[in-house]
């Protein structure tokens, strides 16, 4: 049975499913930081996907990427698998502002999170109804 990892779970914030992916965001409102987490078990690599799945994922990750970059003004796109951490496969899609307090460095381990408030989430879950429209559930929040 598919589970979400349980650092992720701990540091993000579930936003909804596309057909493959769950969309995380991460619980830091210093960076629009999404994560998307294939549902798929015991993946901890891209070529552990058959190539559908893998073909599905860069689809996901490339929709999500270009309704970001529009809807958060986004001045470079950080699109990323690392893993050193969390092994179970997931997609970082961040966006990153010149204005950001960490540019132009990694984001990872840069400064402590800041969490959202229960407001700052409501208004990026308005932001992403308006834009991600086509095979994407919202989570109920």
């Amino acid at each position: 049975m598919f589970v979400i990892d349980s650092q992720l779970q701990k540091d993000t914030v579930l936003i909804g499913e596309f057909t493959l992916c769950s969309l995380l965001l991460m619980n830091d409102s210093q960076y629009p930081w999404f994560i998307l987490v294939p549902r798929r078990e015991d993946v901890s690599e891209l070529f552990q996907l058959d190539l559908s799945d893998q073909q599905q994922l860069w689809k996901e990750t490339t929709v999500l990427a270009e309704v970001l970059k529009d809807c958060f003004a986004a001045d470079k796109m950080n699109v990323a698998t690392l893993g050193n951490v969390v092994s179970q496969l997931h997609m970082h899609v961040i966006v990153r502002r010149k204005e950001d307090p960490s540019w132009p460095a990694p984001v990872w381990g840069n400064l402590p999170a800041k969490v959202y408030s229960s407001e700052e989430l409501q208004t990026i879950r308005q932001r992403l109804r308006a834009v991600l429209t086509n095979d994407f559930r919202f989570a109920e929040s």
